[in-house]
């Protein structure tokens, strides 16, 4: 009966030291469970994907449309006899970057310096909505045809293309988005640094 309760009595403190052990694991690897996440949440990982994303986000965000007015002048002479008209154009321009022409993103890890380079701004639409004619006078033996309408709405669309090229426009666009995408990225020991190239025609 001794000998069973001694073995009993052995088997207990056994377990209990078992289990005294076990807890112990079991809190350790909770500490370091509960570590991990806080290091991965405060680590900084910026990828190339992640830029790209941004960058097109901003892009899009600094694109913008105004409405311009002009007025053009269009004068056609054959064999001494010269037409004219005149016209006011209205027309809408959308300014902004066009990704398509190319991007290109460099990061160093180890400076953590992120370089982007981006094509100026360009007017990526016109659209010409209203043409109002004010003044139309035609040549002795030099009438107006279709194809000078032709004429006439290419070279307003050209004015208002060039107007808005001239104007502040495509100038605010590239300062935009050099301030967001290096305000962006200049964080967590990271800095950022956005320039822009003369895209090809």
């Amino acid at each position: 009966m001794n000998g069973i309760r001694n073995n009993t009595s052995k088997s207990l403190w056994i377990l209990i030291a078992v289990i005294g052990l076990l807890a112990i694991a079991a809190f350790f690897l909770l500490q370091q469970a509960t570590r991990i996440p806080s290091l991965v949440n405060n680590q900084t990982n910026i990828t190339h994907s992640l830029v790209i994303e941004k960058v097109q986000s901003v892009a899009k965000l600094v694109s913008s449309e105004t409405t311009m007015r002009d007025v053009v002048v269009f004068e056609d002479t054959w064999y001494g006899s010269t037409k004219r008209s005149l016209v006011v154009v209205t027309g809408k321009l959308l300014a902004g970057i066009n990704l398509e022409r190319g991007s290109d993103v460099k990061i160093d890890e180890a400076a953590k310096k992120i370089k982007i380079s981006l094509p100026n701004a360009s007017i990526m639409a016109v659209d010409i909505v209203e043409m109002k004619t004010y003044d139309e006078q035609r040549g002795l033996w030099n009438s107006f045809a279709p194809a000078d309408r032709d004429k006439i709405f290419k070279q307003a669309r050209q004015q208002i293309e060039e107007s808005g090229k001239q104007g502040k426009l495509l100038e605010h666009a590239n300062q935009s988005a050099k301030q967001l995408l290096e305000t962006m990225f200049t964080r967590d020991s990271y800095t950022a640094e956005v320039s822009f190239y003369e895209q090809m025609p």
